[in-house]
């Protein structure tokens, strides 16, 4: 193993700067080709063991990479695939934040699958276990139950007619039912932790009412209004409105729904019907 003198040390560090601002000066200038260029040299940066530098380069790597691969007009598919493999290899802090990035790439190209995949790969991975680690960690798992409702959903729109009316336990019905259970019993965790989960909390609604669970689904939407656990979220009363409405609540229990909608914000007051 090479070990590095004083002088090399400082002169690699102020190469790995220099071309860190070149990079930064082109990506301001939309100069994408030669950012692709001075990336490459940047990759060097990793060699240095000796100070913060190793530990911080994979991720602007990966930060300046990603931004010129979204931009770059000669980028494929198989560059972005690529890239973000060789970050999963050599950037293990940032190993989630990178699975994330890639699967939300491939959900924009309508590869479902292919990120389902990825999630349930980083789902399983366990390096360090930081509280920041753990929270991204919560995200991956939310986002792959997402993945499952929307499995879900397209298993449902291809049953039969007689395969909805069957309440018989059949493989297609069977089949249908474990994803539900995948994405439910995940989102269920997931809303024990505070954050804005609308698409989330919509999914289950869904699919409890398609199940025919109409008082779950109510006993969520009214647990993501009112538990002090989330932020005031005006979205949360809208979803119970709607709910409410469309079963035909009584009267009074509507109204301070609506209510409490316009409290938060007065503006949704003229879209409630």
């Amino acid at each position: 193993m090479h070990h590095y003198s004083w002088n090399e040390k400082v002169t690699f560090r102020r190469f790995v700067e220099v071309c860190q601002r070149r990079i930064q000066e082109a990506l301001l200038r939309y100069r994408w080709q030669e950012a692709a260029e001075l990336l490459r040299n940047y990759f060097q940066s990793l060699e240095d063991k000796t100070t913060f530098q190793r530990r911080w380069a994979p991720e602007v790597i990966w930060r300046m990479g990603t931004e010129i691969l979204l931009h770059h007009p000669e980028t494929r598919d198989d560059d972005i695939n690529s890239f973000h493999g060789q970050m999963k290899n050599i950037g293990l802090k940032i190993y989630l934040k990178v699975c994330l990035e890639h699967a939300f790439h491939m959900l924009c190209g309508g590869n479902l699958d292919e990120a389902h995949r990825g999630l349930t790969v980083a789902e399983s991975w366990r390096y360090g276990g930081t509280y920041s680690q753990q929270e991204l960690l919560k995200f991956i798992q939310a986002y792959r139950a997402l993945l499952d409702y929307c499995t879900w959903c397209k298993k449902r729109s291809m049953m039969s007619k007689e395969d909805l009316e069957d309440h018989t336990e059949t493989t297609v019905s069977q089949d249908l039912h474990n994803y539900f259970r995948q994405a439910f019993v995940t989102m269920q965790e997931i809303f024990k932790n505070p954050g804005v989960w609308d698409p989330f909390v919509i999914s289950c609604v869904d699919m409890l009412e398609f199940y025919e669970d109409h008082e779950e689904a109510l006993k969520l939407l009214e647990f993501y209004a009112y538990d002090k656990l989330f932020v005031p979220n005006p979205n949360a009363f809208v979803y119970l409105y709607t709910f409410l409405k469309k079963h035909q609540a009584e009267e009074k229990a509507i109204m301070k729904v609506l209510k409490q909608t316009h409290r938060m914000d007065p503006k949704t007051m003229g879209t409630q019907n």
